[in-house]
């Protein structure tokens, strides 16, 4: 749950344009968070060069890929859908090949492959480098699997083609994988233990980010906070490195400095976020460095103790509520937004009433709200009942999404009336005739397009707001372009 998940570009098919030289047609969709998106940027380099073109026609494709997600029942349910769809297409197209990718290739395997018959090929997330040899082996008419973890792969060498994006944003992964094993959680075991991505091949992606044109990246990982670079090796493995390799280890504040200075002009974010991570370290690096963004995502989860131990988040509601204090006290524009699973097994209704006492006493700028949905191999799945029945678990989602929507609204008003740097992503979805961007605290924003364009850092004085967008006029350009 700690990864978002946007709803509005799951299934989303990739589009490179055409390739002369190469023969074969490549059908990609992608679902769940932004990992896995990435994920298909690096598939997608690494297959361009194995002779694969991209097609957004599955009548015309030679191989289909589904990048999938284990987060949710109902992304599990949307990707079993589409693969019986491509089974149906192997009769008009009987050399067509279908493999799955990502999450739920590893929890499935066998029952895709051996049980269900319904795909050729099944890759985990740190297995992509080995498609050529698996593609090989499907076209001699063999099943092909490696769902193998790896403890070092971070695909840092692989330069990702950029899908899924508008030329001014774009994901940088800098930690793959995930030690923190909540028990709602099946991460750690789809995508294996935490290990972090060599400093200098991140700085390199961002300078070329850069000079390709973009303005503003994401740094991406499972817990951000928890990025630690010491030579290579897992993170659980530092208290084994030498006292030089310690001594010269990068954490996240280190690294986030390096980037931001590496391009003092290209805004930087970051997400995910563990509150049982995060340092003052960090927070001051944000504030210390002007185009790191003034957002935090830091997932809640739950505002009850009781719940959150059965979670096995290594945090209380005191030390959050701690960590929040700070965050405000050294960034007091900061926005910080959350995540929230609602009707945990044993959640009474007085646990219920400490997450809403939580987001009273928070206010989050927006969040990310779900009922709980069991996932097969985590902890919960395993030792806890999914005993909360549905009808309770949507009314009390229903009253915290009321409440998140009461304070999305009183967040936005605090903008009225400032004038504030925003950078053009692209049209506003209602109206041709405005610009849609965020500002730092990542608040949607519209304007009159007027001369501008896509890019543009534009300073923006705000005049109106809805719960969760910022309406407002140009005043100028900004002094980042």
């Amino acid at each position: 749950m700690e990864k978002t998940i946007d709803e509005s570009i799951q299934g989303t098919t990739i589009s490179l344009g055409n390739n002369d030289t190469n023969s074969r047609k490549l059908y990609l969709e992608s679902y769940g968070c932004a990992m896995n998106f990435a994920d298909s940027e690096v598939v997608a380099s690494i297959l361009t060069k194995e002779g694969f073109s991209t097609t957004q026609k599955l009548e015309d494709a030679d191989l289909v890929l589904v990048n999938t997600c284990s987060i949710r029942d109902k992304a599990e349910q949307t990707v079993r859908k589409r693969l019986q769809k491509f089974n149906a297409v192997k009769k008009d197209r009987p050399h067509l090949k279908v493999g799955v990718l990502g999450c739920m290739a590893e929890r499935l395997k066998s029952k895709f492959l051996e049980e269900e018959k319904i795909v050729d090929m099944v890759v985990g997330p740190d297995a992509y480098k080995d498609l050529p040899n698996l593609i090989q082996e499907i076209d001699d008419g063999k099943n092909a699997v490696n769902v193998i973890l790896s403890k070092e792969e971070t695909y840092g060498d692989i330069a990702p083609i950029r899908l899924h994006t508008n030329g001014v944003n774009a994901f940088v992964s800098i930690t793959r994988g995930c030690d923190n094993m909540c028990t709602f959680c099946v991460v750690p075991f789809t995508r294996g233990r935490e290990r972090s991505r060599e400093p200098q091949s991140i700085l390199e992606e961002v300078n070329d980010l850069w000079n390709k044109g973009y303005k503003e990246i994401t740094l991406l990982g499972q817990n951000v906070d928890s990025y630690l670079w010491y030579g290579g090796g897992l993170r659980k493995d530092f208290e084994n490195a030498s006292e030089m390799q310690k001594a010269t280890a990068v954490n996240f504040a280190n690294l986030l400095a390096k980037v931001a200075e590496t391009q003092p002009k290209m805004r930087i974010r970051f997400s995910t976020s563990n509150p049982q991570d995060m340092t003052l370290d960090v927070i001051k690096t944000v504030a210390k460095y002007k185009n790191i963004c003034n957002h935090i995502h830091l997932p809640l989860q739950s505002g009850s103790n009781r719940i959150l131990k059965e979670m096995n988040r290594l945090h209380t509601i005191e030390e959050y509520f701690t960590l929040i204090d700070n965050i405000r006290e050294i960034l007091p524009d900061c926005s910080i937004s959350q995540d929230m699973i609602i009707g945990f097994p044993t959640e009474t209704e007085e646990d219920h009433q400490d997450t809403l006492k939580a987001l009273e006493y928070v206010k989050y700028n927006f969040g990310y709200m779900y009922a709980y949905s069991e996932r097969p191999g985590t902890m919960a799945a395993r030792k806890l009942e999914d005993d909360i029945p549905q009808e309770i678990k949507q009314r009390r989602l229903a009253e915290v999404i009321a409440l998140q929507r009461e304070h999305c609204h009183y967040r936005t008003q605090m903008h009225l009336g400032k004038v504030e740097e925003v950078l053009i992503e692209g049209s506003s979805k209602k109206s041709d005739k405005h610009w849609m961007g965020r500002n730092s605290q990542s608040t949607v924003v519209v304007f009159p397009k007027e001369n501008y364009k896509v890019g543009d850092f534009v300073n923006v004085k705000i005049e109106d707001c809805t719960s969760a967008t910022l309406k407002g006029t140009a005043v100028g350009y900004s002094d980042n372009n």
